[in-house]
């Protein structure tokens, strides 16, 4: 799952990045709110994480300008402000959760795993495609020779997978959605990964396979048939 973070302030935004990143979550930073709307904008994200107070363009200035563009993403307020009419203009400008600086980290992962869960292709904990499933709630792979979790990327591959059976992926897609514009990654990422999935894949017994289509991406099958 992908997330735009947009807080200008470098160490909690620093801070935030590992936390996401080891929950599971694909994480592009930025630091002011024009550059949070010029992301939001041209890119595809699962969900956003917007700061109120951002030099540019302040997170609900960012907020109503997405909305009245049709993107319907969820998105949490951040803000040092506690004051009750800051909280109603966030949410009637179409913020779905807002949280005041400090805050638990435990509490924004809960009220993140809340918000994209209301998202109706994100519903289900449990992905299927042949005899494999995929927990998006611990990451593990599990077939009828048993289970392993998954490292991040790895999952995050998968499940893109799993969500679109039968469906050419791109590698250049997976770079978009997982690793994110400003990554230095090479593609070959890509390939290493897919080849681990497979690996893995067929040590949990699975009968589905992921094949390649030459010059269109990747896609996952119910068999290997």
């Amino acid at each position: 799952m992908r997330i735009l973070l947009a807080e200008d302030e470098r160490t909690l935004s620093e801070a935030l990045v590992t936390i996401l990143s080891h929950s599971g979550y694909s994480v592009d930073a930025v630091y002011d709110g024009r550059d949070a709307y010029d992301y939001l904008t041209a890119g595809n994200y699962d969900c956003a994480v917007l700061d109120i107070m951002m030099p540019k363009m302040d997170g609900i200035t960012v907020l109503k300008k997405i909305r009245a563009e049709g993107i319907t993403i969820p998105v949490m307020m951040l803000t040092a402000k506690s004051e009750t009419d800051d909280k109603v203009e966030g949410l009637d400008s179409g913020a779905d959760d807002y949280m005041t600086k400090p805050f638990n980290a435990k509490e924004l992962l809960a009220r993140l795993r809340a918000m994209t869960r209301r998202q109706p292709e994100l519903t289900d904990n449990l992905l299927k495609c042949g005899n494999i499933s995929l927990s998006r709630g611990d990451h593990s792979l599990t077939g009828p020779g048993g289970s392993t979790v998954l490292a991040n990327k790895e999952f995050q591959m998968l499940e893109m997978l799993m969500m679109n059976p039968g469906q050419a992926i791109s590698a250049e897609r997976f770079m978009e959605k997982i690793w994110g514009y400003e990554s230095e990654a090479e593609i070959n990422v890509v390939w290493v990964n897919i080849s681990g999935l497979r690996k893995k894949i067929a040590g949990v017994g699975g009968t589905a396979s992921i094949k390649a289509a030459r010059g269109i991406g990747y896609m996952l099958c119910a068999d290997s048939n």
